[in-house]
């Protein structure tokens, strides 16, 4: 039977009789109607980098180019699905581990979905690049200096971090680990908003995904 899960074992008060309900419509016919390849773009970087506002411009040229695609952003899911997590280690842990089932749901429906998250850790980006198929995982981090995303300063957050008033805050009194080997590398310093959406885009023809 066809499951974009791995089979695990069931403990606790988790019910072990629950068994993937295989659709009539294939993950393959889906792909093969949207007439493009399906992948996650997993957006990194520190608040106010430009993550949501690069992933909107891409969401939108592809949509121009009529692929199927969605755009995740951190903080709209945070309004709604991960509304009862908090800012901790664990907290964002969760937040991303949830966000990354989301996503691979999107992805077995065929689309090109652009995932926006600050996504501190090394370890929690790895885990969705694992839950997904080789090639279905791309990595493009929003390289912003700290000192420049602290000048915008868009939402005040920092502001309020340096003054103490926000507690765990990203790349302030809490860590961000850069990624290591990210398939696009953006700087929004140096690049306007439709050159960095630019960049992105090409990286998808040139590995022929749309």
């Amino acid at each position: 039977m066809s499951t974009p899960y791995i089979n695990k074992e069931v403990d606790g008060d988790k019910s072990s009789d629950v068994v993937w309900h295989q659709t009539a419509v294939s993950h393959d016919a889906r792909v093969k109607l949207n007439g493009h390849k399906p992948a996650v773009l997993w957006f990194t970087g520190l608040s106010g980098s430009g993550k949501s506002t690069v992933a909107n411009a891409v969401d939108y040229m592809l949509h121009e180019l009529g692929a199927k695609t969605y755009v995740l952003d951190g903080d709209n899911i945070r309004h709604g699905l991960n509304g009862d997590l908090g800012f901790s280690d664990e907290g964002r842990v969760e937040n991303i581990r949830r966000i990354g089932e989301v996503s691979k749901l999107f992805v077995d429906a065929g689309l090109l979905v652009s995932s926006a998250f600050i996504s501190p850790f090394n370890a929690d980006r790895q885990m969705v690049r694992d839950l997904l198929a080789e090639g279905e995982f791309i990595e493009v981090f929003i390289d912003t200096p700290l000192a420049v995303c602290e000048q915008r300063d868009p939402k005040g957050l920092y502001q309020k971090a340096r003054a103490g008033e926000i507690k765990n805050f990203t790349g302030i009194d809490s860590a961000y680990e850069a990624p290591i080997s990210a398939e696009v590398i953006v700087k929004t310093a140096d690049l306007s908003i439709e050159e960095c959406a630019q960049q992105v885009v090409q990286y998808l023809k040139q590995q022929q995904y749309i």
